[in-house]
């Protein structure tokens, strides 16, 4: 794996010497022409314009003038006018654009099967890109997973993923130092587990002779379990509220994996294995609590336990959290995307396959590379196989954060590594990635649309969770929910969205075939 491309770079710097570049797709590399440059004693193409609306997470967004914006244009041929938004009102910038009519050539999506863009799919506002992806090897290189999860109803596809890896997405980690220093082994089940965090919260691990360590530290919100949910997908053996039971969905709430979590958390919460203010508790609470050598576990992204680690280290140097394989056989397995990039149909067929060609370009190695890092002694520096950024990154606005969020390239690893992670630690983490492979499951609900989900689903899972915040706590006991789940099963707005995700899920089946 090419360490850097994990790196959170945060800018972009000046230009080096532009490459002499070979064909789109022979080598991963190479010019994306039509749009780059030409063979010798052949006419140069006028560029060609492309108008592109994506999100931002540097403090300033890239300008006009930014050497990798420029050096890209100048690689393949093309006039760039970005428009950037903030993450923060991103969602709203969305809904104005699709709703203007006024659709950039390249529009990132951030939510695919929002109702206006399935209606928008539909109404045949988006092109279906399917029939050509065979034509462009390294979009081609995109995981399985993250075409088909990308899908939308007829089974097609309506845009380009921003590919994400489909392992090593938030998961349990704990402290192995403390394991160690108990005598403990890593915890194979949930039951192991539970005596794992129990030991943590009263055998005195930090070793400071104070009662004041919690095993698990995790918290809910108002309408899910939040960061105890991988501890219900455990229990459910499934990485959703919805799991395929003879080839039926069926909402988690109503299987028995559920009701053994509100027992587990409930015998927690009486013998402080978790934080007693765990419904009111923030993220970044939640972190403190890890980082001041209180928290002996978290739920979080492998790479993420590194934070908490590199923090402890500074005064404990054999302080490390170990991110988990999985629990009682299973682990979570992501989407493989987080948004797409959609071409609107007004686009001409042959422009369409130069923003294909362009995108494919910024999947290969040196499109993505020099997107998000920039250049080699300038962004950054290597040592050991680990790439640092520059303060001219900063400076120059090169990050992934930056044009690495047009440009997106696959990478097994890219939750392994974090800027500052010691070599051991990262091939580590590549090993835990392998292994989660071989026992990840995935969410088979991911794009199904349900109407009625829409509209209710928001109220019902408020109230579902409202019981269980409560026998968590021990104000409502277990029965409670056994009642309460022989009333779900047959209650109108389950029933009807189990009804249209189940319709769903079998017409895109369907399509897909």
């Amino acid at each position: 794996m090419r360490i850097k491309q994990r790196l959170a770079f945060l800018s972009a710097a000046a230009l080096l010497l532009a490459s002499v570049l070979s064909a789109c797709g022979q080598d991963g590399g190479g010019s994306a022409n039509g749009t780059g440059q030409t063979d010798a004693g052949k006419k140069q193409e006028a560029p060609t314009e492309i108008s592109i609306m994506t999100m931002y997470y540097t403090p300033e967004p890239p300008g006009e003038d930014n050497v990798v914006v420029k050096e890209i244009e100048k690689r393949t041929n093309t006039k760039l006018k970005i428009t950037w938004v903030s993450p923060n009102s991103y969602t709203d910038k969305v809904n104005v654009t699709l709703a203007s009519g006024d659709i950039p050539d390249l529009m990132l999506l951030d939510d695919p099967f929002h109702a206006q863009v399935r209606m928008m799919v539909a109404q045949g506002a988006f092109w279906d890109i399917t029939p050509y992806l065979k034509d462009y090897p390294n979009l081609s290189k995109y995981p399985a997973e993250t075409w088909n999860n990308t899908k939308q109803a007829d089974g097609k596809n309506y845009g380009i993923p921003r590919v994400r890896p489909v392992e090593g997405g938030g998961y349990i980690y704990i402290r192995k130092d403390w394991l160690d220093k108990l005598g403990l082994t890593v915890p194979q089940t949930t039951d192991e587990f539970y005596d794992v965090m129990k030991a943590f919260t009263d055998r005195d691990p930090d070793g400071n002779g104070k009662d004041d360590t919690i095993g698990f530290v995790g918290f809910v919100d108002q309408t899910g379990m939040s960061y105890f949910t991988q501890l219900q997908n455990t229990f459910n053996k499934v990485n959703s509220d919805w799991k395929l039971v003879d080839g039926k969905l069926v909402n988690v709430n109503l299987l028995p994996g559920t009701r053994e979590t509100l027992v587990w958390l409930n015998k927690a919460y009486k013998e402080k294995v978790i934080p007693e203010d765990f419904a009111v508790l923030k993220n970044t609470q939640a972190k403190d609590l890890l980082k001041s050598n209180r928290g002996g576990a978290f739920q979080d992204t492998v790479e993420a336990a590194w934070e908490p680690t590199e923090e402890l280290r500074k005064s404990d140097p054999k302080a490390d959290f170990l991110p988990l394989v999985g629990l009682n056989g299973y682990s979570n397995r992501d989407s493989g995307f987080f948004g797409m990039f959609a071409i609107p149909k007004k686009v001409p067929e042959e422009k369409m396959k130069k923003l294909l060609q362009f995108m494919d370009y910024g999947a290969s190695d040196e499109g993505y590379d020099l997107a998000a890092y920039g250049f080699e002694g300038v962004h950054y520096t290597q040592k050991d196989g680990i790439y640092t950024a520059t303060e001219q990154a900063k400076k120059d606005i090169v990050a992934q954060g930056a044009f690495g969020q047009i440009f997106g390239k696959y990478d097994k690893y890219l939750r392994a590594y974090r800027v500052g992670m010691p070599p051991d630690v990262l091939e580590r983490n590549k090993k835990i990635i392998d292994e989660k492979t071989k026992i990840s499951v995935p969410d088979p609900s991911v794009g199904l649309n349900s109407d009625t989900n829409t509209k209710s689903g928001p109220e019902l899972r408020k109230k579902i969770q409202d019981l269980k915040t409560k026998i968590i706590i021990g104000k409502e006991p277990i029965s409670a929910w056994d009642d309460y789940v022989n009333k779900l099963k047959t209650d109108p707005d389950m029933v009807k969205i189990t009804n249209e995700l189940n319709e769903s899920y079998q017409k895109r089946m369907a399509g897909a075939q």
